[in-house]
């Protein structure tokens, strides 16, 4: 992917010189292997502090929540499908966006990668067929998939969904992909192992919310774990205050996530909380065929009523 960052760079240049835009949102590489930062650059002169690589995952559509300026943003697939939602929930104007679009063949994971190197200081990742891994204790190569974040490996939708421009040719979808594999084995269990999964899941929480400040749904002024008039959930770590706040969370999320993995990819106790929001996206899909921010007309099943909606939650 690293050729794509001459090309987002040229974009970017020719939108500020010709005024089309008030700025540009990206990444710029960061001071320490594996970690690249969003960047905004608003001068013509600056672009060549832009970046891409395969270490661009944070998604850049929570940077664009109730902006006022002419923005162009970078987009994989995820980060598009976000934009969409923005769009339809009234949160940016279409007209103030340009798009531009990443095709994209998945991000890799630091945490995986920093399994691999043993835990050693990681020096430099060069990615392709093989992953090579440079660390102080030497050199590794691994198989790309083993390394991939979760969320990409199962993505089916890895081109931008709108685009105004476009760095590359697209890149072919993944077919024949189970995404839902491990909430169906959650579903067989039985309403015991279901206690104890998610007694465990949930477990190591510590209440930081850098899920929830990561995810880009999650833009209220004043999110429901703040407020206190009413206090609908404890400021603890005790247990149903935890459940309250990740099932609470992931409601809040019900047909609008894309499952862009930002709130796994910067939990600092690693807990796999995705399998909560993609629950909810299987009954999406199982219910109403629906799929979010693939859609700048149609509106969210939980947005709309249709008498023939199914009523199977009605006992």
């Amino acid at each position: 992917m690293l050729e794509y960052t001459k090309k987002i760079r040229e974009i970017a240049e020719r939108l500020l010189k010709e005024g089309k835009v008030d700025m540009v949102i990206g990444f710029r590489k960061g001071t320490l292997p594996m970690i690249n930062e969003p960047h905004f650059v608003k001068r013509a002169e600056d672009v060549n502090e832009l970046y891409w690589d395969t270490f661009c995952a944070v998604n850049l559509a929570n940077y664009l929540t109730d902006r006022k300026e002419r923005i162009a943003i970078v987009a994989k697939g995820c980060d598009s499908r976000n934009i969409v939602n923005h769009i339809i929930e009234n949160k940016v104007k279409k007209d103030k966006i340009v798009v531009i679009g990443v095709p994209c063949k998945g991000m890799l994971g630091r945490r995986k990668i920093a399994l691999a190197a043993g835990g050693s200081e990681i020096l430099e990742v060069i990615d392709g067929a093989k992953v090579t891994i440079k660390s102080k204790a030497g050199v590794k190569e691994v198989d790309r998939k083993d390394v991939t974040q979760d969320n990409c490996i199962i993505c089916t939708h890895r081109n931008p969904v709108i685009y105004d421009e476009l760095v590359a040719e697209k890149v072919e979808e993944q077919k024949n992909v189970d995404r839902y594999e491990d909430v169906k084995k959650i579903e067989a269990m039985s309403v015991q192992e279901k206690n104890e999964y998610f007694d465990t899941l949930l477990s190591t929480c510590i209440r930081c919310y850098a899920c929830r400040n990561a995810c880009p749904l999650c833009y209220c002024p004043t999110c429901f774990v703040d407020e206190s008039k009413p206090q609908w959930v404890g400021k603890s770590i005790e247990e149903t205050d935890i459940k309250t706040f990740h099932f609470l969370r992931a409601y809040h999320c019900a047909g609008r996530c894309t499952d862009c993995g930002s709130c796994e990819r910067v939990c600092p106790m690693n807990i796999k909380m995705r399998v909560l929001t993609k629950k909810l996206e299987k009954d999406c899909f199982d219910q109403f065929g629906w799929e979010a921010g693939l859609s700048l007309t149609e509106r969210p099943p939980l947005d709309t009523y249709k008498p023939n909606d199914p009523q199977d939650f009605i006992k």
